[in-house]
């Protein structure tokens, strides 16, 4: 759905799914809504995008009384250079160092890292006293 979209869409999804009284697996896939081209033809995501929608995605299920199931990423535990952003900043300049992909930019181990937190930290497996 994207960053952008998600607030709009995903609670009419839940409630039209809720009515219906079918029973269903939700997954997020917060990776192909939110990849860009830039000028210079490069495919990429921005992490801060990924996370706030995966975040975003927690927080309507929650809202909604419904639970998230899954979630959907793309990752390596390379260190690549193909997402901009996470606990390094990496920006543009950087995406030419070690953009190995031929298909859609991957987040690396540390960009996967802080999502596996988040998802740990939403999902109720650690409260954030014990972090």
């Amino acid at each position: 759905m994207g960053v952008g979209g998600i607030a709009q869409h995903l609670p009419r999804l839940i409630d039209a799914v809720e009515s219906s009284g079918r029973h269903v697996l939700w997954v997020c896939d917060p990776m192909h809504g939110n990849t860009e081209k830039l000028g210079n033809g490069v495919k990429t995501r921005r992490f801060a995008n990924v996370r706030s929608e995966l975040e975003q995605a927690f927080d309507i299920h929650a809202a909604a009384g419904s639970q998230l199931g899954g979630v959907h990423l793309e990752l390596t535990g390379e260190d690549v250079t193909e997402c901009l952003g996470g606990a390094r900043g990496l920006s543009e300049s950087d995406l030419g160092r070690a953009y190995k992909s031929t298909v859609d930019p991957r987040l690396n181990y540390e960009q996967s890292l802080e999502l596996a937190m988040l998802i740990v930290r939403k999902s109720g497996g650690i409260t954030s006293s014990s972090v």
